[in-house]
């Protein structure tokens, strides 16, 4: 019986009638107990009674499982919890969070539920000193760099972005020094002669922490140093030792634009440090690609050679410690498959650290009761694509105008590279408009900790959003010569304030009309200073123009000379010619390879456009990157189901595909080539993930493999009326993977109970189990049968595919273990005629393919190389020429594999925004069929040149000259399809 609960205590209202209403629900649910209702909501018992308690809201997340437990209609109760935060909301005082964020926290990340509630990451931001309890893996790092401290005064912190050394100084370097030491943590800022001076200025003794660079600045002006620019006296209040910490140094580069302070600050700098007597101790934390700037300094020089410490990439045993840890200290556990799979990912990755955090942190969003799972990772986007996840629903939770404001700010914020990578680049609040609109954008990137603002400062949080947001690179790639304009007129505009208005500082002749045509058009991303700024230059202008005019009338007495030159100038018109042929080219190559990389933002909004604009690219410049390019944008895409599709499959004759789902259900689709197919049924009935489908050879009967450990058979004879033959149990766990053998007599299967399970199904309603094959030692990920039904191939999660001879299935024969995966392996195929098997993980070399000629003896022939993430799928093409393997980093790769020791590269799509689950051929050949986590499916020809020649049946209304203009300015107005006004 369930143990009576205790009653709702307080007057009525939005919290208690929500509790109310679901304990309700558990009434009419026949008042099962919380352990039981814990084991089905794989939630603990003291979250869902919190739940019900009236105490505070519970999050979505929750609320539903809570719902799906008690066999609740979870549609309906989605809409009360939004009703529910809304009205909490507006019942909160206004000044609870920043402009235009809401009053009541929604975000799961952030609400309490015992043990589980203890966030252990920190995603994008840097580790703080308070973060130390869970900054781990760093350990052999952190007392490098305090003995290079104790050896020597100056320090050089050098890593990559990325590498963690914001984290390595403040949860690493802050929390190990002594506590009587004062310690200062700055940035270098545009002023950093300033901010040095700021602290090494003497304070009134105070209790509690340094200031740092977070405070005010006193002095926040070049002047502010003392007078003959040498460094004043650096020690603490009453000699206490001085330790200076110089983050992100590099802005000395980057946002310092005055040449002769950044001289003064750095040879102040050293000095300070290196000064006989000195108390002061100073570290320099350096991205690595400007080590070459620094080197340019001679004060730096002797530093960099003496007392340098790097940050490189983190052992396999670090980033465990780095996964584990935290989720440890926050009673939860990393489940084995995701340790592997996320060590694999940023092992021997110096940038990675960045995105392995914000992984984390979504996988922990994602969390199965107090278990952080492989599905969590891939559901938030795998490594690289839960970054880009967040800051797409971002983005999809904007209007209009926000998205707008949102692509102003996110470019604002950021240092375009000259020969290094772009970086991030803070800049004041003042610097941008105080409307709602800016504000509601501020306020949602700063929740999903996209941006950081601090103290009248706004930043990116990382700098691993520009590489990993492709959304946000497109927009630097489209506009990056208007964004460097914005940057020069940014600086002009602070250098005639600084020398008091001063005419000569103001814009003329070429530079101003580049100016003005900036601010005509993107008024809005300019400030009040830069505007004031080309207001005076075009009144200097004006008032210049009736003396140029004068000085016209002189000039115009040249002509008649001038005239006499023009022959002479004849010859070297041929000569110019050819130089602008070249240009032309070289022109048409870089806007060619700039369309390539930001056409993709455009395949789901305006795929007739997108087609247009890849084709232009392709045919201006006829690379294999404006190929991959055309042929992404020409993927058919087809919503299939309201999760992701993680599972499809051809039925033998090519007619139909069927598709498997998180949302519980496999769905029958009626195909025609590349078209968009056309639902036929639902197949509803398994109670949770269907993870494996697979069709018997006769096309005839259809098996789905599910996580709630059953496999069905369906009779698909008839697609308009499918009907469930018989139900298989016998699978312990969750069932992977599913594959007939080719005579259609048995069905093997396997799953997370590391074995597989082979089925004698010759009569359907009755199947039996035949034998079971040990041998994996963790779960068993996919199975296949050789073309000749004689040999199985399996592949777990132990990083092993083995090759069991099973001719006579009753009595399997021996098994011979392939080795060499570094992780687990996710997919193996064999070759239509049985002499190759691919199989796909993750690694540094995640497909691999092995002679099976001999299965007893096979032996490695090539790796395919080039995905940047686990390789969740691979497939063969029914004539053995072709490979596809489908990727967690958001592509399918197609291959050439008619000499599998020589496979080369064919194609590269990248259609998908999410991890691409599962890839299949059509059983002629014609279609390749991938199914992804963003829920569709998606269609594209095998034979690309027919494929590209038919590019423009795939168009809408002809590209117009305005939205030429946009995207190709500097290339003549040149449809590539004709014939296409009325369609």
């Amino acid at each position: 019986m369930a143990r009576k609960e205790r009653p709702l205590d307080g007057d009525d209202g939005t919290l208690l009638r929500f509790a109310a209403e679901l304990r309700r629900l558990r009434h009419e649910a026949g008042s099962p107990t919380y352990r039981r209702l814990a084991a089905r909501a794989h939630y603990s018992v003291a979250t869902l009674s919190e739940a019900a308690a009236g105490r505070r809201l519970p999050s979505l997340d929750v609320t539903l499982s809570y719902v799906r437990a008690c066999g609740g209609d979870t549609d309906r109760w989605e809409r009360r919890w939004h009703a529910a935060a809304a009205e909490l909301a507006a019942a909160a005082p206004a000044a609870a969070e920043p402009e235009g964020a809401p009053a009541v926290d929604t975000d799961p990340a952030r609400q309490d539920g015992g043990a589980e509630g203890v966030v252990p990451y920190v995603g994008l931001s840097a580790f703080r000193p308070q973060d130390a309890d869970r900054f781990f893996g760093r350990e052999r790092l952190v007392e490098d760099l305090l003995a290079a401290l104790a050896r020597h005064r100056v320090v050089a912190l050098v890593g990559a972005s990325g590498a963690g050394k914001s984290s390595l100084l403040h949860a690493g370097l802050l929390p190990r020094l002594a506590a009587d030491t004062e310690v200062h943590v700055l940035t270098p800022g545009p002023h950093p002669l300033a901010r040095l001076g700021q602290a090494l200025t003497p304070r009134p003794e105070r209790p509690g922490p340094a200031p740092t660079d977070s405070e005010p600045e006193r002095g926040s002006e070049p002047g502010a140093w003392p007078e003959g620019g040498h460094a004043p006296a650096a020690s603490g209040g009453g000699g206490r030792e001085v330790v200076l910490v110089f983050d992100q140094f590099e802005e000395v580069f980057t946002v310092c634009a005055d040449d002769a302070e950044r001289e003064r600050f750095i040879a102040a700098l050293v000095e300070v440090g290196r000064r006989a007597g000195s108390l002061c101790r100073v570290v320099l934390g350096v991205r690595a690609d400007f080590y070459a700037h620094c080197t340019r300094h001679a004060p730096l020089v002797p530093v960099l050679r003496d007392a340098q410490v790097v940050v490189g990439p983190m052992t396999a045993a670090e980033l465990r410690r780095a996964v584990v840890e935290p989720a440890r200290r926050a009673g939860l556990t990393v489940e084995g498959a995701l340790q592997a799979t996320l060590v694999a990912h940023a092992h021997g990755r110096v940038g990675a650290l960045p995105l392995l955090s914000h992984a984390l942190l979504e996988t922990w969003r994602r969390r199965r009761g107090a278990a952080l799972t492989l599905d969590g990772f891939r559901a938030a986007g795998g490594f690289e694509g839960a970054l880009a996840q967040s800051a797409e629903a971002l983005y999809a939770s904007l209007t209009g105008r926000q998205r707008l404001l949102a692509q102003q700010i996110f470019v604002h914020l950021i240092a375009l590279g000259e020969g290094t990578e772009d970086t991030k680049r803070p800049v004041a609040r003042e610097e941008l408009d105080r409307d709602a609109d800016t504000a509601t954008v501020l306020a949602r990137a700063a929740r999903l900790r996209l941006l950081t603002l601090d103290d009248g400062r706004v930043e990116l949080t990382h700098e691993a959003l520009i590489r990993a947001w492709p959304r946000l690179r497109g927009w630097l790639t489209d506009d990056r010569e208007r964004l460097r304009l914005h940057r020069r007129l940014t600086d002009a505009a602070h250098a005639w304030e600084r020398l008091g208005r001063d005419p000569g500082a103001l814009y003329r002749g070429p530079r101003l009309a580049l100016a003005r045509d900036l601010a005509a058009t993107r008024p809005a991303g300019l400030t009040a200073a830069e505007r004031a700024f080309l207001d005076a230059s075009a009144a200097a202008e004006a008032a210049a123009d009736s003396s140029a005019r004068r000085r016209a009338r002189r000039l115009g007495y040249l002509v008649a000379l001038l005239a006499a030159l023009v022959a002479a100038a004849g010859a070297a018109t041929a000569s110019a010619v050819r130089s602008g042929a070249e240009v032309t080219r070289q022109r048409n190559d870089a806007v060619a390879q700039n369309l390539a990389d930001s056409v993709g933002g455009l395949t789901d909004t305006e795929p007739g456009l997108a087609v247009q604009l890849s084709l232009t690219a392709y045919r201006l410049s006829p690379t294999a990157k404006t190929r991959d390019s055309l042929l992404s944008t020409l993927m058919t895409a087809a919503p299939a189901h309201t999760k992701e599709v993680l599972a499809l499959a051809y039925r033998p004759d090519g007619r139909q595909l069927v598709t498997g789902s998180g949302d519980h259900t496999a769905r029958l689709w009626r195909m025609n080539g590349t078209d968009r197919p056309v639902e036929e049924a639902v197949l509803a009935g398994h109670g949770d993930d269907v993870r494996t489908v697979a069709y018997r050879p006769d096309g005839r009967l259809l098996a789905t493999g599910s996580a709630d450990g059953t496999v069905r058979l369906w009779d698909v004879a008839d697609p308009a009326r499918p009907a469930v033959l018989a139900s298989l149990t016998g699978q312990s766990g969750d069932v992977r993977a599913l594959a007939y053998s080719p005579d259609g007599r048995t069905l093997a299967t396997s799953g997370t109970d590391g074995s597989v399970g082979l089925w004698d199904v010759t009569d359907t309603a009755r199947p039996a189990l035949l034998a079971r094959l040990a041998g994996h030692r963790d779960a068993v990920r996919a199975v296949v049968f050789s073309p000749d039904g004689r040999t199985l191939a399996s592949a777990g999660e132990d990083a092993t595919v083995r090759l069991t001879e099973v001719a006579d299935p009753r009595r399997p024969g021996a098994s011979t273990v392939l080795e060499g995966h570094d992780t687990a392996v996710f997919s193996v195929a064999f070759s239509p005629d049985g002499t190759v098997l691919a199989s796909a993980g993750g690694g540094r070399n995640p497909v691999r393919l092995w002679s099976t000629a001999d299965p007893r003896r096979p032996a490695l022939l090539a790796t395919l190389t080039g995905h940047t993430d686990v390789v969740g799928s691979v497939a063969f093409a029914p004539d053995g020429r072709s490979l596809a393997s489908a990727s967690d980093d958001r592509t399918v790769r197609l291959w050439n594999v008619a000499r599998p020791a020589h496979p080369g590269l064919l194609a590269t799509l990248s259609g998908h925004t999410t991890a691409v689950s599962s890839v299949a051929f059509s059983p002629d050949g014609a279609v390749l069929a991938s199914g992804g986590f963003d829920t569709t499916v998606r269609l594209s020809g095998t034979d690309l040149a027919r494929t590209i020649a038919g590019a423009c049946a795939h168009t809408g209304p002809r590209i117009t000259r305005a939205q030429w203009s946009a995207h190709l300015p500097y290339v003549p107005y040149s449809p590539p399809c004709t014939g296409l006004e009325h369609r």
